[in-house]
């Protein structure tokens, strides 16, 4: 399945078939600010087509990622935990003409200080894949005894 930017029409496109003016000087205006921060957040961001959306909470106990890879299969995803930031990647295989066509799906998500490393794991069932960053015990709420006087 290949995924394609939808893009709303405009007046401007439209004025030449239905006979509207565009004489308003700000008919380009969306556009031309659309166009801009495609430009500026591109290397910054990446592209929607190598990234994946990832949900972030947290208990008591840990921290959690959830990352949503519909379509994956388990071999094609790595999960590492490399000085602070925790990266997923996945790979997926489409077909493109009479060939095939790899695409590869990364995230970097910086972690708290506070997760004790050694003990991450990782689970992948049904196309969602959950990390769990267990919290070191001086970083887990205590409860404090208040004194009445």
């Amino acid at each position: 399945m290949r995924l394609v930017r939808y893009s709303n029409p405009n007046v401007r496109s439209l004025a030449p078939a239905f006979g509207f003016s565009s004489r308003s000087p700000w008919t380009g205006l969306e556009d031309q600010i659309d166009q801009l921060f495609d430009s500026a957040l591109s290397g910054l961001v990446g592209s929607s087509r190598t990234q994946f959306p990832v949900d972030l909470y947290e208990d008591k106990e840990n921290t959690y990622v959830r990352a949503e890879l519909p379509g994956i299969s388990r071999d094609d995803v790595s999960v590492e935990l490399v000085e602070g930031y925790l990266t997923i990647t996945a790979a997926r295989k489409e077909k493109a003409g009479d060939g095939e066509e790899s695409v590869s799906f990364s995230r970097s998500i910086s972690i708290p200080e506070d997760v004790h490393s050694d003990k991450v794991a990782a689970a992948y069932q049904d196309g969602v894949l959950t990390v769990t960053l267990p919290k070191r015990e001086e970083a887990k709420p205590r409860k404090i005894a208040i004194e009445v006087k």
